[in-house]
C-alpha cells in the first residue's frame, strides 16, 4: 500500500478521519466533502486510486450514483470507466454519502458493497487485483467457480462484516436464489454491470444469463445500477437501460474515435486469393496483433499457416479446452505470441496497450462488433492498423447466422405451462416441466417477456391472467420477426462500410451517432483521395437552418414508423428505425415524396 493511501484508507479500503479533513487544492479551494462533494470525490480518486486527473465523464458519473442515479458509460477500454463505480463505491462505503448535500435517505442507508457483475473469471480476477494493490486488505473479494470452497465462504463474511467494498460474481450466480437472497440482507450499495452490451440482444456479445439482472436488481432493492460497455450503438444503449430497468440515466457516450488507428479495406473476389492475401499481410505486419475468421475451423488453418512462415501463432476460439484458452491468453498478454486468430470468443476485456494490428480475415457480424474488436489495438496511442479483408459472398455466411425463426411450439409450451401453474413458478421448476433445457428456456422467456405478457418476478414466472395464448405466440413472433430485420440491416450497414468510398471513420461514427465534420487523413480512401470527393454533410447545413433534418433529429417515416436520423451523405439520408433497423434514403425521394416528417 502507498504511503498516500495509507493516509486515507484502512486496511478495508473505507476512508478514514484523514480522508475527511479539509484540504485545499491546487487552486486554494476546499476539499472538505461536506462543502464541496465534488472536491471530495476528486480526492478520494488521487488519494486511493492514484488518479490526480479525471477525464472527461468520469467525475459526472460519480457524482450521479453517489446521488442515487443510474450511470450508462460507453467508453472505451483503458478510458477509466470502472474508476467512475470504484471511487463512487468507496465514497458511499467510506460513509461520505451521508454528508452529500444530494444524497436521498434511502441511498444514505446503504453501505454494503458494491455487486460488480463480470462475464470472465479473468475480468473478475484483474479488476479484483488492481482493487487489492490499491485498497489493501479484504477491500474486493470475488465469487466464482475458480476458487474453492473455503476461499468464495471467506469472501462472503468478508462482504457481511462491511470489510469488503466491492463483490466480483458471474451473472450466472445471480440464477441462484440463494445468492440473491444472501446479497440482498447485505443493503447493496451500488449494482454495477461490465460489458453491458452482453444483456442487449441486439449487441455483439449477447449472454443470456445477462437477461436476469434487471430482476436481481429489483430483489436486492434497486440499488443504482452502473452500466459499462467500450461500444454500444443507440438501439444498444436503449436496450442496455430497458433490460437493466434504469430510470433516467446518466448517459455518458465518450472516445469513440481513435484517429491513431489506419482504417482499410482489402477486396477480393475469390476466397483462394482472400486467404493467401491475408496470411501474406498478418506475416509481413510487426505485432503483436490479433486475427479474426469466422469459424473455429479457419482460426486453426491460419494458425497452422502462420506458424509455417516462423511467426508465434495461436488459436483461440470457443472449442478449445478452458485451460488451453487461458494459456493462449497469458502468452498473448505476456508477448509470448506474435498473433492469435481467433473468433470473436476472444479479447473481451483484453487490456493489452501495445497490439499493433487487428486483421479481419471475414466481415464481422455488425459494425457494433467490428469497432469493438478494431478498439482493441493501439491502446498505447501510438499507431496501429485495423483491416478488414472483404468478399461480398462473405455476406450471406453473416445472414445465415443471424436467422433465427422463432419456435412457435415451444412458445406455446412455455405459456401453456405457466397458465397451468397458477400464479409464478420459478425457472427451474418451469424447465422440468416442459422439459426445456435452461439456457434454451431463458431465450423463450426473452422472447415471451417482450410481449409483457409475461413477468418475471421475485417469486418466479408469471402470466397475465387475461392473456389469450395464441396471440401472445404471435405478438412474440412480430417482435422476433422485426428485430430480424433489424440484425439484417445491421449487416447490410456493415457491407456499407466496406463499399464506401467516402472517409471510414466518419462513416463508422455516423453509426454510433457521432459526428466527424472533416474527412479523418487515416483511412485508405483518405488516401486515396476519393474520400475528398464525396459531399459529405458534416452538420454545418443543419447548424444554419439548410437540413430538414439534421443530425439525431427524430424523424416519422410513412411505412416504417419512428426513427433517428444517423449520417448525411451527398445524395441519401441513414435513418435508424425502431422497428426496421438502418435504412439508406434517397435525399430526392425523401423531399419529393415527403417521406420523411419531423417528430413532435
Amino acid at each position: 500500500m502507498t504511503e498516500a493511501l495509507a493516509a486515507t484508507a484502512d486496511t478495508a479500503g473505507r476512508p478514514t478521519a484523514a480522508a475527511d479533513a479539509a484540504t485545499p487544492d491546487p487552486a486554494g479551494n476546499s476539499t472538505d466533502p461536506n462543502s464541496n462533494p465534488d472536491a471530495g470525490l476528486r480526492q478520494l480518486a488521487a488519494d486511493a486510486y492514484g488518479l490526480p486527473q479525471l477525464r472527461d465523464g468520469q467525475l459526472a458519473g460519480m457524482r450521479a450514483l453517489v446521488q442515487g442515479r443510474d450511470v450508462l458509460a460507453v467508453m472505451p477500454t483503458g478510458y477509466g470507466k470502472s474508476a467512475i463505480y470504484q471511487v463512487a463505491a468507496l465514497f458511499i462505503h467510506g460513509g461520505h454519502q451521508a454528508k452529500h448535500p444530494d444524497a436521498t435517505a434511502a441511498n444514505s442507508a446503504r453501505r454494503g458493497p458494491a455487486v460488480v457483475v463480470s462475464p470472465l473469471i479473468a475480468l473478475q480476477e484483474d479488476q479484483l487485483d488492481g482493487l487489492l494493490e490499491d485498497l489493501g486488505g479484504a477491500s474486493a473479494v470475488a465469487i466464482n467457480s475458480g476458487r474453492k470452497d473455503s476461499e468464495v465462504q471467506d469472501a462472503w463474511e468478508a462482504a457481511e462484516r462491511g470489510e469488503a467494498a466491492f463483490l466480483f460474481l458471474a451473472p450466472e450466480q445471480l440464477a441462484k436464489s440463494e445468492t440473491v437472497e444472501r446479497l440482498a440482507a447485505m443493503n447493496v450499495s451500488l449494482f454495477v454491470v461490465d460489458e453491458a452490451h452482453c444483456v442487449s440482444s441486439w449487441g455483439h456479445d449477447f449472454r443470456p444469463d445477462y437477461l436476469r439482472l434487471g430482476e436481481v436488481r429489483a430483489q436486492l432493492g434497486n440499488p443504482p445500477v452502473a452500466a459499462l460497455t467500450a461500444t454500444a450503438s443507440p438501439p444498444v444503449r436503449d436496450e442496455i437501460q430497458q433490460r437493466l430497468r434504469m430510470k433516467d440515466p446518466l448517459v455518458l457516450v465518450h472516445g469513440f474515435d481513435r484517429p491513431n488507428i489506419r482504417l482499410d479495406v482489402v477486396r477480393h473476389l475469390e476466397d483462394r486469393d482472400k486467404r493467401r492475401a491475408v496470411v501474406e499481410q498478418v506475416a509481413d505486419l510487426k505485432g503483436p496483433g490479433l486475427l479474426y475468421a469466422a469459424t473455429r475451423k479457419d482460426t486453426e488453418t491460419y494458425a497452422a499457416e502462420l506458424t509455417e512462415r516462423g511467426l508465434r501463432a495461436a488459436a483461440y476460439h470457443a472449442g478449445r479446452k478452458q485451460s488451453e484458452r487461458d494459456q493462449v491468453h497469458e502468452q498473448f498478454l505476456d508477448d509470448q505470441l506474435d498473433v492469435v486468430v481467433a473468433t470473436t470468443a476472444f479479447g473481451m476485456g483484453i487490456d493489452k496497450p501495445n497490439v499493433r494490428f487487428v486483421i479481419h480475415a471475414d466481415i464481422p457480424e455488425s459494425l457494433d462488433a467490428y469497432y469493438q474488436e478494431i478498439g482493441r489495438s493501439g491502446r498505447d496511442g501510438q499507431p496501429a492498423s485495423a483491416v478488414l479483408h472483404y468478399r461480398p459472398e462473405d455476406l450471406g455466411l453473416r445472414k445465415f447466422f443471424g436467422t433465427h425463426k422463432p419456435d412457435e411450439d415451444a412458445l406455446l409450451g412455455v405459456l401453456t405451462a405457466l397458465r397451468a401453474a397458477d400464479g409464478p413458478v420459478t425457472q427451474k421448476a418451469l424447465a422440468e416441466q416442459t422439459g426445456i433445457p435452461s439456457r434454451r428456456l431463458t431465450g423463450l422467456l426473452n422472447e415471451l417477456q417482450e410481449t409483457r405478457s409475461v413477468k418475471a418476478l421475485k417469486r418466479g414466472i408469471r402470466l397475465d391472467t387475461d392473456a389469450k395464448l395464441p396471440k401472445v405466440v404471435e405478438h412474440a413472433v412480430e417482435l422476433a420477426e422485426a428485430r430480424q430485420r433489424v440484425d439484417r440491416s445491421r449487416i447490410e450497414m456493415a457491407r456499407g462500410y466496406a463499399e464506401t468510398d467516402a472517409c471510414r471513420r466518419q462513416f463508422l461514427l455516423g453509426y454510433f451517432g457521432e459526428d466527424l465534420p472533416e474527412p479523418c487523413g487515416n483511412c485508405d480512401n483518405c488516401a486515396d483521395g476519393s474520400a475528398y470527393e464525396e459531399d459529405y454533410d458534416d452538420g454545418a447545413a443543419a447548424a444554419a437552418g439548410g437540413e430538414a433534418f439534421p443530425l439525431q433529429a427524430s424523424v416519422v417515416h410513412k411505412e416504417w414508423g419512428a426513427g433517428i436520423v444517423m449520417r448525411h451523405e451527398e445524395d441519401v439520408i441513414t435513418v435508424l428505425f425502431e422497428q426496421e433497423g438502418y435504412k439508406t434514403l434517397s435525399r430526392q425521394a425523401v423531399t419529393e415524396g415527403k417521406l420523411l416528417t419531423l417528430a413532435d
